[in-house]
């Protein structure tokens, strides 16, 4: 991945940001988004103000910000090599409870902001007849917990899962390979904001009694940039979170 060109969306603070430091410390060069333009310049001054990396502020769901993201990719690096889709927004709701602007905020930036960001990165990737698309889902979509009432971001994410595998097949035939990151409970930010004070107290829920770190998403996130045979499918890095349960 030296010297390939990534985009990475949410990358301001948590897994985003911890996917960047990974690839810049690599050699990628890196054009880093998020929609809070302060926090993304912290977050670039934290990781060094880095040569190899560059940052544009925007809200995905705005399909102008994956065309600039595109643009600023090609004007400083000359190329589109990755693009991972890990901007998002999660947490929990009782579904009686969910309003018409619940799920319009949901599906706009997790389904839309994917959709219209890979969009404008695969419009290069096909001139280049060559790239990776990495989406951010989540294990939740194949395995629910009936105390974590969550159906309209997990709807949202669902489709992020069946945009990757439809993308694989409709960009196969131009060397595009497309996959899905599922997250298991990872140490971030978000737990904080979901209103989950003590995230190590979810360590059950996966069969390695802990829950992930952010940087062993950014592995995997490096593995599949650079993994040329695997595309449609869903990584579940998630400590065993959907094959199995401690007793």
């Amino acid at each position: 991945m030296k010297n390939k060109t990534v985009i990475i969306t949410g990358a301001s603070t948590g897994i985003g940001k911890a996917i960047a430091a990974y690839f810049i410390d690599k050699a990628s060069n890196v054009v880093m988004n998020s929609s809070n333009e302060h926090h993304l310049k912290n977050a670039y001054k934290e990781l060094g103000s880095p040569a190899n990396a560059r940052y544009v502020a925007g809200d995905i769901s705005n399909q102008n910000t994956g065309k600039e993201l595109v643009r600023k990719a090609k004007e400083a690096f000359n190329s589109v090599d990755v693009l991972i889709n890990n901007a998002g927004v999660f947490a929990p709701k009782p579904f009686l409870e969910v309003q018409e602007e619940d799920l319009e905020r949901y599906w706009k930036v997790n389904l839309k902001g994917t959709y219209f960001t890979s969009q404008a990165a695969i419009a290069e990737m096909v001139q280049q007849q060559k790239g990776a698309i990495i989406n951010i889902g989540t294990v939740l979509v194949d395995h629910a917990i009936g105390g974590f009432p969550a159906t309209a971001p997990i709807a949202s994410k669902a489709a992020i899962h069946a945009l990757t595998r439809q993308l694989a097949a409709e960009f196969g035939a131009n060397n595009i390979t497309v996959n899905t990151i599922a997250p298991g409970i990872v140490r971030s930010p978000l737990q904080e904001k979901m209103g989950i004070a003590d995230a190590d107290s979810l360590a059950g829920l996966h069969l390695l009694n802990r829950i992930g770190e952010v940087y062993e998403i950014a592995e995997a996130a490096y593995y599949l940039a650079s993994a040329g045979f695997i595309t449609g499918e869903t990584l579940n890095v998630a400590g065993g979170h959907t094959v199995g349960h401690a007793i």
